[in-house]
């Protein structure tokens, strides 16, 4: 990285006038540090058996997607300039086992939607969530002791499985999500050994154990289903050398891209990991974040296209590469206009 230091300067004014460089749009357009564009926004979408849309309550402006849908979203983010999406699904109560064996069924609603956008949509990148929590009639993102503790390592095994099914199914980046330790390398190896050496891994390094999810288990249905908390696997909020030492074992366990969720709360551990990340690392604004100003513009406190946009360069100047946001199509469209 360049080093912008100087030596200490007494104060030049009236010779050093700072706003000069603020007088017009043009000038401030000239100097600006930080850009936001199209190409930063990773749009996560939820996938539904049945056809049409199911608006979700607590996310305002967000639906659930259904097959008869799946191509014309992606199509319109495609013709966007967005560079991918992330598919989550709503998987019905009747298919959530302990044993999540829904989680790698080669039908399931996340290969489903892969393989069909894959085919009719070229040049948009596929990203699926690699984690047991929507498949789980716990809500946890592992598999369960007798006595209720998650379970590392037979946990993993099962990530393996999905990993794979997503991988056949088309998916160009796998983003595992369930801060197991050790995933990251036993999915690259598992992918490799399988024929499957240019799917991507987007690990979800510095997840950490937030109050801020709340919406997207709704819109999974999973809220209802969680039994305890995660934070035997989740990052402690107070912890940031910790949240280092996770994206330093899954670089080097062979992640391609790097991801920390959620986004506002924890900018000084993006900041932190993308100075020293030789991989790009990405900024999560979760549903808690967009639902605070969806919430806050319906009430007329808050411009929500202006709030949007300086969230968004927020995580930019922080040192994200990009960023995944449900308001992604919305600033899209923005953007291009």
């Amino acid at each position: 990285m360049t080093d912008r230091s100087f030596p200490a300067q007494p104060n030049q004014f009236p010779a050093v006038r700072l706003r000069r460089r603020r007088s017009s749009d043009w000038m401030r357009r000239l100097v600006q540090e930080n850009h936001l564009q199209v190409e930063d926004l990773i749009w996560p979408i939820f996938v539904q058996e049945e056809n049409g849309r199911s608006p979700v309550p607590s996310l305002p402006g967000v639906d659930r997607i259904g097959p008869d849908l799946w191509v014309e979203v992606a199509g319109e983010a495609r013709a966007l300039g967005i560079p991918a999406l992330a598919l989550f699904p709503v998987v019905p109560a009747h298919r959530k086992t302990l044993t999540c064996e829904e989680a790698w069924r080669t039908d399931n609603l996340v290969c489903q939607a892969m393989r069909r956008i894959r085919s009719q949509v070229e040049g948009l990148g596929l990203i699926a969530d690699v984690a047991l929590d929507p498949y789980n009639a716990t809500g946890q993102d592992g598999l369960l002791s007798d006595s209720g503790e998650v379970l590392n390592d037979e946990t993993i095994e099962a990530l393996v499985k999905q990993s794979l099914a997503q991988a056949e199914a088309g998916a160009h980046i796998l983003a595992p999500s369930d801060m197991m330790d050790g995933r990251i390398a036993a999915i690259r190896a598992a992918l490799d050994a399988a024929g499957h050496s240019d799917v991507a891994l987007m690990s979800y390094a510095a997840k950490f154990a937030s109050a801020f999810y709340g919406p997207f288990r709704d819109a999974v249905g999973s809220s209802g289903a969680l039994k305890g908390d995660k934070k035997s696997y989740q990052l402690n909020p107070a912890n940031a050398r910790e949240a280092e030492l996770e994206a330093r074992y899954d670089i080097d366990e062979g992640a391609d891209m790097l991801i920390v969720k959620p986004g506002l709360p924890y900018l000084d551990i993006l900041y932190r990991i993308s100075q020293t990340s030789p991989v790009p690392v990405y900024a999560y604004q979760v549903s808690g974040e967009y639902a605070m100003m969806k919430a806050a513009a319906a009430n007329g406190w808050l411009d929500e296209q202006a709030i949007v946009a300086e969230t968004l360069m927020a995580f930019k100047r922080a040192g994200a590469d990009g960023v995944w946001s449900y308001a992604a199509l919305d600033l899209a469209r923005a953007l291009r206009s």
